[in-house]
């Protein structure tokens, strides 16, 4: 079978996953499952129709496979068979329908297993020669994708805990290594100094010889360690394989100091190849050091980025660059043509996208690391167009040349590489220099960096002495340890602030301006607080801590007459008992006083409620969705903003459906600007892992399955849990009890409480902690449903989900000119069409006014109105009516 030439089901396809990969990357944040399909776009699309297609092609040029041993219209439908299951894999994973899933995978299996067949024929019938290896090394990765492909089947049907952690590793390490590894690796040995243009090294087939024994231990290793429940056995299966990938390497080592990569193609494959023993690395520390499955598979971003784009798609990247134009023949004029456009700015796209990476894997603030992402994807993308480029260039320059005499596309022929360029390497640094300066400057305090940090402490009419007094203060457990110090005036005070906390991030904040900035867990920083001449109070300024005890206090020994909080000769005015004043408080923000809320003033023509309609069950099993936590000003009265910590950027999250046995996997994605976490009431499983905080860049994946019914709060859990809730990070699960009736319409309403800063400020946690809230809200927006009322009809059915978010206000959920004849509270009946639990059979007129709820407590009222109207749907704790908690049903005819 020949490949030369253009050929639609080789050349394409790869292209067309990895545009769609790239797509899928620039809309991830808005639907579940994006990240999923962003990794398997590349490895089950991209990369394995690239390994079917290239591994035939060296298993026919290694071996001299004779001529028409396999017709190509044979291989076009075994690709096609792989294409139809990895569709049927994208959709049916996303949209948990397992069948279509199973199909995908059980079309991509035969596809694989028929390659593996006709690679070991092709064996079969070769003569005895060199690097009949390399397609062992095929046939085994042939063989290991069923198992992994099997091992995805499973994970997609949403198993719980420990097992879809375990078969997480089980399925990666098979796929990633096995199918994937053992193709790169045994196709390098050979191609790589084919690219590089040089010899091959005398013990390249040895070592392959030698390796692929280790590489399969290794691998066994690694698979049965997870399903045995052994992180060791799994850690010392990659360790092993590990040795093996460095037993390859030496020849291809060899090769790249006889001639060092100086094009794209090499480039971009030897960078690939630095990175695989990395991810090795940090693959066995993290089986080792990780304290269940569990948590290792919530932590699986930067071993799929490691692995994935580090290893993988560069190799994949570098090799097509080289073969594409190869493969299509025509000479070298031909050649020189493609790799023309190949080759644009390669060593700029290698450097940015190797040190965005780099950068990225370190514990740098989140806005830097997503500015420093959207370079790498874009250095990486751009080889997209440029490949496609290079293809049409080079079928063109062939058209050409079949039309020229023999030989005359031979004239002035240069395909030796140009080598690095300086030009563009200095580019490439200062373009990810200026990207990483970006995210500082978006967020300076993430940075450690504040308009006020290094400014002294010195007061104007204190001598300084000379001396320094420099103390050791850590910060852990919501305290400061030591929570005060003493200190000769004239002294100059150094503090070596260390956060000791395993999760949460925090600051020093001095009254006086003097601050460290934010420090994440294991950070350190040296805080000059000038020359000491009044006592002088500090304090945590991330949002709440402050208010939960974490305060400090640098007592002056000789001073005479100067208030505490106070820096002498610094102007300061801040006090001990405000909680919006001080310099540096970022709970209020700009420390402006509360904006009125005017609960007579109507919401603006353009407004949009929160929809209290309960979203529709569906028949899907496993509910997968993405929780995106951002910081967004919200205006949640009218006139009135606030900075809200959301999931998704709704005033409060959005309410989730489902039944008794329902999976639920949430995908928790920190873009906020401190550690958040969430805790499903609705599940029932150890917090330690789920529900731990996560700093901003970071995710994790919380996974339960729905054992009883009933309205169930979710919020996040991080301390202070009370102003992280009071600030919008909660929301409401509805599990239906089984066999509940059908109504007309379904809502849900909950009740959570507003405290105002400044205009446009986050959460006053001040406020929070003394229980002064400024309003209370229905769906996270103040009397919304006044003026966007909920619709309802005479004599339908409606029934309505009603859950208190708190954090601390009670609920009395009364509905003004109805009754209710059936009340479900916390799991259970009260009454049910007009009968309690103690009334005898036939009792159908029993009524309630009020459905009584404590804070995370929820049920449900049903009732049908009796005529057209207006209903007020109220708070009876009638305070808290009159100041927000309060709505309208508009009931038709």
């Amino acid at each position: 079978m020949s490949t030369r030439g253009s050929w639609f089901m080789r050349d394409r396809p790869v292209v067309i996953w990895l545009f769609a990969a790239f797509v899928v990357s620039l809309v991830h944040p808005f639907f579940a499952s994006s990240r999923w399909l962003m990794v398997h776009l590349v490895v089950l699309g991209a990369l394995t129709h690239s390994a079917m297609v290239w591994s035939v092609h060296f298993t026919d040029a290694l071996l001299k496979t004779r001529a028409g041993f396999e017709e190509r219209r044979f291989q076009s439908i075994r690709l096609g068979i792989f294409q139809l299951g990895a569709i049927a894999v994208f959709v049916g994973v996303p949209t948990t329908v397992w069948p279509l899933t199973i199909a995908g995978a059980t079309l991509i299996s035969v596809a694989v297993v028929w390659h593996a067949v006709m690679l070991v024929r092709r064996l079969r019938a070769a003569l005895p020669g060199r690097f009949r290896i390399t397609v062992r090394y095929y046939v085994v990765a042939a063989l290991l994708l069923p198992v992994g492909a099997t091992f995805g089947v499973l994970l997609a049907r949403g198993l719980g805990d420990p097992w879809h952690g375990r078969l997480l590793v089980a399925h990666t390490m098979t796929n990633l290594l096995g199918w994937i590894g053992l193709t790169v690796l045994g196709t390098l040995v050979t191609l790589w100094p084919t690219m590089l243009r040089t010899r091959m090294a005398s013990n390249a087939e040895s070592a392959s010889q030698h390796a692929l024994p280790v590489l399969s231990t290794g691998l066994a290793l690694v698979i049965v360690g997870p399903l045995i429940d052994h992180a060791l056995v799994g850690a010392a299966g990659i360790v092993i394989y590990l040795v093996g990938t460095l037993w390859v390497y030496r020849p291809i080592v060899t090769a790249g100091r006889q001639r060092p990569p100086a094009a794209f193609p090499t480039m971009s494959a030897g960078a690939g190849l630095v990175w695989l023993p990395v991810g090795l690395v940090v693959m066995a520390w993290s089986l080792v050091s990780r304290g269940s499955w569990a948590a290792l598979g919530d932590n699986y971003g930067i071993l799929t980025t490691i692995f994935v784009v580090g290893f993988a798609l560069q190799v994949l990247l570098g090799a097509l660059s080289y073969l594409l134009p190869v493969v299509i023949g025509g000479g070298p004029s031909v050649l020189r043509a493609g790799m023309a456009e190949l080759e644009r700015w390669s060593t700029l796209r290698v450097v940015v996208t190797n040190l965005g990476l780099a950068l990225c894997l370190l514990p740098v603030p989140s806005l830097v690391r997503v500015v420093l992402s959207a370079l790498t994807l874009a250095a990486l993308a751009v080889t997209i167009p440029l490949m496609l480029r290079g293809i049409h260039a080079a079928i063109r320059a062939k058209r050409a040349v079949e039309g020229q005499p023999a030989g005359a596309g031979l004239r002035h022929l240069d395909t030796t590489a140009k080598g690095w360029s300086r030009p563009q390497l200095i580019g490439a640094v200062a373009v990810v220099a200026v990207g990483a300066t970006l995210g500082v400057g978006l967020d300076p305090t993430a940075a450690g960096l504040t308009s006020a940090a290094g400014q002294g402490a010195a007061a104007a009419s204190v001598t300084p002495t000379g001396h320094t007094t420099t103390v050791t203060v850590t910060a852990k457990d919501m305290r400061f340890h030591p929570a005060e110090v003493s200190v000769p005036v004239g002294d100059k005070l150094v503090i070596n602030l260390v956060n000791t906390d395993s999760k949460d991030v925090h600051d020093l904040v001095l009254a006086n301006g003097v601050t460290s900035g934010r420090l994440s867990p294991g950070q350190q920083a040296t805080v000059d607080a000038g020359v000491v001449g009044a006592s002088v109070d500090g304090w945590c300024s991330v949002v709440g801590h402050r208010q939960m005890g974490m305060v400090f206090k640098v007592n002056a020994i000789g001073a005479a007459g100067t208030a505490a909080g106070t820096a002498s000769g610094s102007g300061g005015t801040g006090s001990a008992g405000s909680g919006s004043e001080m310099p540096g408080m970022t709970q209020t923000g700009s420390g402006g006083p509360s904006p009125a809320i005017d609960f007579m003033k109507q919401w603006p023509a353009g407004f949009t409620p929160y929809d209290p309609v309960l979203p529709p069950l569906t028949n899907e099993k496993v509910h997968r969705l993405t929780f995106t936590v951002e910081d967004v000003k919200t205006e949640v009265a009218p006139g009135v903003t606030q900075t809200r910590w959301t999931y998704n950027g709704s005033s409060i999250g959005p309410v989730l459906h489902g039944r008794v046995g329902d999976t639920f996997e949430v995908t928790l994605v920190n873009k906020g600007t401190m550690g958040h976490s969430i805790d499903f009431h609705a599940s029932d499983l150890a917090p330690d892992g789920p529900m731990r905080t996560i700093q901003p860049g970071e995710s994790l994946v919380y996974r339960f399955t729905a054992k009883r019914s009933g309205i169930w709060m979710y919020h996040c859990s991080t301390m202070p849990m009370s102003t992280h809730i009071a600030a919008g990070m909660a929301g409401a699960v509805v599990i239906e009890p089984p066999g509940l009736p059908r109504v007309d319409r379904s809502y849900v309403i909950t009740q959570s409480e507003l405290y105002l800063g400044a205009q446009g400020d986050p959460v006053n946690a001040t406020k929070v902690a003394a229980e002064q809230p400024d309003a209370l809200m229905f769906n996270g927006f103040v009397g919304q449903y006044v003026d966007r009322p909920l619709a309802a009809k005479v004599g339908e059915r409606v029934r309505i989900w009603v859950l208190d978010i708190g954090p601390n206000r009670p609920l009395s959920f009364h509905v003004v000119g109805a009754q209710f004849d059936t009340v479900y509270k916390e799991g259970t009946y009260l009454l049910k069409d007009g009968r309690g639990p103690l009334d005898p059979p036939g009792t159908s007129t029993g009524g309630a006014q009020a459905l009584d709820l404590m804070p995370a407590q929820g049920g449900f009222v049903e009732l049908a109105f009796p005529e057209a109207g207006h209903y007020s749907m109220v708070n009876h704790i009638m305070v808290d009516a009159e100041r927000g908690a309060r709505g309208i049903f508009a009931v038709t005819k």
